[in-house]
């Protein structure tokens, strides 16, 4: 049986299917101003026996196409444990939220905490500060690294930061200093919600973030443990779901 998992985020959509325990097939979109025309699309794309949704936009996907829908919280959660089995922390850093999730050895959930009213160190918030700063998003991580300063961002709000980095840079402040500064400013942003949920390892870095270097690089320093990053670390919930799709009926 093929069963399909689909994550229905504020700036991506995520579609993956399994059969038994493999990943078959996978697609990233974005989500854009139309998000069920995206979700129609990438299942056109496929075939499949089940659907499960998950994500911010999983109530709209349900009541449209009646299917049944699960939380992030739960979808990451399995999909960490399936990728990694010894995961006891995940980070799930998206495009205008934040998550942390404890499991325990059987991968129970059994502490979480989720920033959602803040898009501020969110993948939204990068974006928005690597194209003031005159970067692609894709190598804003791999500049910051290159930097030799250390700049302090005081202001963690997307506007005033954009704002902040701006005046740093008509003081003539080097950008690569600057983009460290903005990522050490994510990064204690990121272990204040982590450090009250869990850093226990094997620890799972998820989300499109996972995809920066600096911050992965930063974690591991300042945790002092090796951080686990899957392959496709987007589409971690949608895999989640794909696997607790297969148990509906069990």
């Amino acid at each position: 049986m093929k069963t399909t998992g689909i994550d229905i985020g504020s700036r991506t959509i995520k579609l993956v299917v399994v059969e038994g325990n493999e990943i078959v097939k996978s697609f990233v979109t974005d989500t854009t101003h139309d998000p069920l025309e995206q979700c129609k699309r990438l299942m056109e794309q496929t075939s499949f026996d089940r659907i499960l949704a998950t994500g911010y936009g999983r109530h709209f996907f349900e009541a449209y196409y009646d299917v049944p829908t699960i939380t992030e919280i739960k979808a990451f959660a399995r999909g960490a444990k399936a990728l990694f089995p010894n995961c006891r922390t995940i980070l799930d850093i998206g495009g205008q939220d934040t998550k942390a999730i404890a499991l325990d050895e059987k991968g129970n959930i059994t502490k979480f905490e989720m920033n959602d009213r803040c898009a501020a160190g969110t993948g939204m918030f990068l974006e928005v500060i690597a194209k003031t700063l005159g970067y692609d998003l894709e190598d804003f991580g791999k500049e910051a690294l290159r930097a030799n300063g250390n700049i302090q961002i005081n202001s963690m709000c997307t506007v005033f930061a954009q704002s902040e980095v701006t005046s740093l840079l008509a003081r003539r402040q080097k950008r690569e200093d600057i983009a460290r500064g903005i990522h050490m400013a994510i990064l204690n942003r990121t272990l204040s919600l982590l450090k009250r949920v869990s850093t226990l390892p094997d620890i799972v870095f998820a989300g499109g973030v996972a995809r920066n270097p600096c911050i992965k690089s930063l974690l591991v320093e300042t945790l002092r443990c090796e951080v686990k990053i899957p392959e496709h670390p987007q589409i971690v919930g949608a895999y989640g779901a794909a696997m607790i799709a297969q148990e509906l009926d069990r």
